[in-house]
């Protein structure tokens, strides 16, 4: 991977982001290879299915070290999903679970495996489009016309609806664009300042192996490490919380639509 010595990580700290065919397929001029973005979303969402089904395949009135993280977990979303949307949470639970746990699920792969499925921003604006998409469904089901509701907000006097409509409006077309964003800009600066970190480490090692002055550079590498190490710990954080943050405004945005009488 590395072609031009120890240098070369820091000089391309993207190259861990490029995708790759890794089963070239043209069907009909459509390119549907299988690459090695499709590879880890698959391997995720195996990964995902297979923890709560050894989770909840067997449950036990005293759970194990597997089912009890199952159950917190599912017990946050669900906590987070009726303190937002009320009474109507039960019936988007599965949606946001889904999203939270196979969002989480890619941001922990990415700690571990050279590729993170979210640091590509056509996957997490697949994602936001395919929620904002569902929450206009249901929006539409559940208030059929009345939707309109959602750009005039009550209480406003009529002469101010011609400046509150427009920010209603574009506020809700950028929520996908923010969703995916937020999702993408975190992941990918994340992994971008581990990788430079990460060949300090490596370049300030060698340096100090000249001998001389140079072996100042061991007390360079040290520090860039410590710094490594407490990035990585910031990293699994910022890995979960985006996943919640993603749940979290899933769940604004549908108790938008589904408490629109309130809004």
């Amino acid at each position: 991977m590395c072609k031009k010595g120890a240098s070369a990580p820091m000089a391309e700290p993207m190259r861990q982001f490029e995708v790759h065919k890794i089963v070239p397929l043209n069907v009909g001029g459509l390119d549907l290879s299988i690459t090695n973005s499709t590879v880890a979303m698959a391997a995720a969402a195996v990964i995902l299915t297979g923890f709560f089904a050894l989770a909840f395949a067997r449950p036990t009135v005293v759970p194990g070290r597997v089912q009890t993280v199952g159950e917190l977990l599912y017990g946050l979303i669900d906590d987070l999903a009726h303190s937002i949307i009320g009474h109507s949470s039960p019936a988007f639970f599965p949606l946001v679970f889904c999203l939270f746990g196979f969002i989480a699920t890619m941001n922990l792969m990415g700690m571990f495996l050279v590729f993170t499925p979210t640091s590509q921003l056509a996957v997490t604006a697949t994602l936001a489009l395919l929620t904002i998409a569902i929450v206009v469904v249901v929006g539409v089901w559940k208030n059929g016309l009345g939707i309109y509701k959602l750009f005039v907000p009550s209480g406003v006097p009529w002469y101010l609806l011609f400046l509150m409509v427009p920010i209603e409006i574009i506020s809700f077309l950028v929520r996908p664009m923010t969703l995916a964003l937020r999702l993408f800009g975190n992941m990918l600066g994340g992994h971008v300042v581990l990788n430079i970190f990460g060949s300090f480490v490596l370049a300030l090692g060698l340096l100090g192996l000249t001998g001389g002055l140079a072996t100042l550079g061991f007390l360079g590498s040290a520090l860039a490490l410590s710094s490594v190490v407490a990035l990585i710990a910031l990293e699994f954080i910022v890995a979960f919380l985006q996943a919640f943050v993603f749940a979290a405004l899933t769940c604004v945005y549908l108790n938008d639509v589904v408490n629109l009488h309130s809004h």
